[in-house]
């Protein structure tokens, strides 16, 4: 390797190097996504929730208020609204909230919802175990429809220094348009393809 390296001219050596860097930084460019959202799950950074797959299994004789709160994208055409601006929750119980979406345009909108949760150091207890925002959400035009979140505010959130004693939490959602899935934009180009079916 040595001698190949003092073989190379001092243009090839600087062409290989650049080579390097460019591969090098594309790389870590691809990899930073995902490793940043990982960190944001594990640290609940951000505001990031937890995902969950079952309840706490204790609850305890504390509550905290969490509100709801939704907005759009400046492109998304939507109107979306939590159908319940606030709960008084019990830390460790399991709960269910709802959000409604309705298209008011004459053509399908495909959406994804980002979310978080205020104030951040929150984050990391407040865990979701079903949501809307886990999917892609498609509406039809004129549509509306009513999304679940199932929730609960993990105990651990009282031995927490930075985030016990939070009087409130608010969980955010933000929808954004995406691109229709690809058999619904095939199946809304040929309006024969939904009568051959």
């Amino acid at each position: 390797m040595r001698r190949w390296w003092r073989n190379l001219t001092a243009n090839g050596r600087v062409v290989a190097l650049t080579v390097s860097t460019v591969i090098g930084m594309g790389a870590m460019g691809w990899a930073a996504v995902p490793l940043y959202d990982l960190f944001c799950r594990v640290t609940g950074f951000g505001g990031t929730t937890a995902r969950g797959v079952a309840s706490s299994g204790e609850v305890l004789d504390k509550t905290v208020l969490v509100r709801f709160d939704a907005s759009r994208a400046r492109d998304m055409p939507w109107e979306f609204k939590p159908v319940q601006r606030s709960m008084e929750v019990q830390i460790g119980e399991t709960y269910l909230a709802f959000y409604e979406a309705t298209n008011p345009t004459d053509e399908p909108v495909a959406g994804t919802a980002s979310f978080n949760v205020a104030p951040y150091t929150a984050g990391p207890h407040f865990v979701k175990i079903a949501c809307f925002c886990f999917e892609e959400q498609v509406l039809d035009p004129g549509e509306t429809v009513t999304m679940p979140v199932t929730f609960y505010v993990d105990p651990a959130i009282v031995d927490d220094p930075e985030a016990k004693g939070i009087p409130e939490i608010t969980l955010s959602y933000t929808f954004h348009v995406t691109d229709l899935p690809e058999d619904y934009a095939a199946l809304n180009s040929d309006p024969t393809a939904a009568q051959t079916n």
